[in-house]
């Protein structure tokens, strides 16, 4: 049974052999790939929590104790404003450049200031922790050589056990950067 519904970046029937960048709209910025299963499964498992504090902070409030129940809900806000951050964690491109968006900081490198996109074997941080592994990144390389943090690892929360879906997400960036960065 086909589920065109799980296809988000290209129809059903489309084929691999289409073109390398297949959005239309080459202005806004797009992340080339999906959120892996363990960025995904932790974003719901901090929804779930935020879910009980509110509950806990209605029951708060039902009791009359008005200071407790903002508490849980400004706590409530917070949970869900860190699960949907996480959400927007990773590499996102668009004809202006290519931005590496983090928890905390987000930098954008225009393709004029890049010199090159490319995949290499390094030390990577394992989910993210200070653990790290032998694994491949994409780093940028930019004008001047100013150390830039690698886009994509395949030990981070959207490519861990997911090596082709890495190769593909390496792929298309480096096909954005062979695009716009010449023109």
């Amino acid at each position: 049974m086909p589920l065109p519904f799980l296809t988000a970046d290209r129809a059903f029937d489309a084929s691999a052999e289409d073109i390398a960048l297949p959005f239309d709209d080459h202005d806004s910025w797009r992340r080339p790939y999906r959120p892996g299963p363990w960025r995904v499964a932790a974003a719901a498992t901090l929804l779930l929590l935020a879910s009980y504090v509110l509950i806990a902070g209605m029951i708060i409030a039902f009791a009359g104790a008005l200071p407790g129940a903002s508490a849980c809900l400004g706590l409530a806000l917070v949970v869900i404003l860190c699960a949907l951050r996480m959400l927007r964690v990773g590499a996102w491109v668009s004809r202006h450049g290519v931005r590496r968006v983090g928890f905390f900081i987000t930098t954008t490198v225009p393709w004029s200031r890049v010199t090159a996109v490319r995949t290499v074997q390094q030390p990577v941080k394992w989910l993210g922790f200070p653990r790290t592994v032998q694994g491949q990144a994409l780093i940028l390389v930019r004008l001047g050589g100013d150390a830039v943090p690698p886009l994509l690892t395949d030990s981070n929360a959207d490519f861990l056990g997911r090596s082709e879906a890495f190769d593909r997400a390496a792929d298309t960036i480096e096909a954005w950067d062979d695009e716009y960065r010449l023109s």
